[in-house]
């Protein structure tokens, strides 16, 4: 999701690598879940948190639309995100001590927070987001230990895979018909999202090979 605002206004002015060091550490979050409320559809799934997610709780992407998770349109792209509910907007994996129900399995933009990707020249960087984050007095760690990802080199390639799949497709639909417009997007949500993942196959091969899919039929 697009944010239209300098970095000057939501971080501390730097721009982090996984090997640095930064204050992001919230001790557990112990007490405080101010983050997992009020997201509205800002917690976007890429299709490695609907591996992690769908092979890790034994659940299908059916199954999260059901209860869990729901579809917006994002830059004129339909994604899924997950789903706020009842009077407070807690998120819906949210229990009732306050605590992450599928920790283990948490989509990639929690892992990250209060960290950010700030996109230039073909790759990525992190930035620590200010004014988000409840917790006082955070502890300095490295951000590849705080993103907890495992093989974070292959997931960041990933990464801006699918981030530059998703501006070109941007890019590439703005002013098409309706029509051509639902066509790719329900082709990105059947092949990337609803068309289940192996838990004993390695995600990034399944990924490669959906990829090499899509981009023969969006030529």
């Amino acid at each position: 999701m697009k944010r239209n605002v300098s970095l000057a206004e939501i971080s501390d002015g730097r721009l982090y690598k996984a090997s640095d060091m930064v204050k992001a550490d919230c001790g557990g979050c112990n007490g405080c879940s101010r983050c997992c409320h009020g997201m509205g559809n800002s917690i976007i799934l890429d299709p490695y948190d609907v591996y992690r997610m769908t092979t890790g709780m034994g659940k299908s992407m059916q199954e999260l639309l059901a209860a869990s998770v729901e579809l917006n349109v994002v830059d004129g792209v339909i994604l899924p995100n997950l789903k706020m509910q009842g009077t407070k907007e807690a998120c819906a994996y949210l229990d009732e001590e306050g605590r992450c129900s599928i920790h283990p399995y948490r989509p990639g933009i929690c892992r990250l927070f209060p960290l950010g990707r700030y996109y230039e020249n073909g790759g990525f960087s992190y930035f620590l987001q200010t004014g988000e984050c409840a917790k006082e007095n955070r502890s300095k760690i490295k951000v590849s230990k705080w993103i907890d990802t495992p093989d974070l080199t292959r997931n960041q390639q990933f990464t801006l895979q699918w981030h530059d799949l998703l501006h070109a497709m941007e890019e590439r639909l703005t002013g098409e018909d309706e029509g051509k417009q639902q066509e790719e997007n329900l082709l990105l949500l059947r092949l990337f999202y609803l068309l289940p993942y192996k838990g004993t196959t390695d995600f990034y091969s399944q990924f490669t090979e959906r990829m090499e899919y899509w981009n023969e039929q969006i030529r």
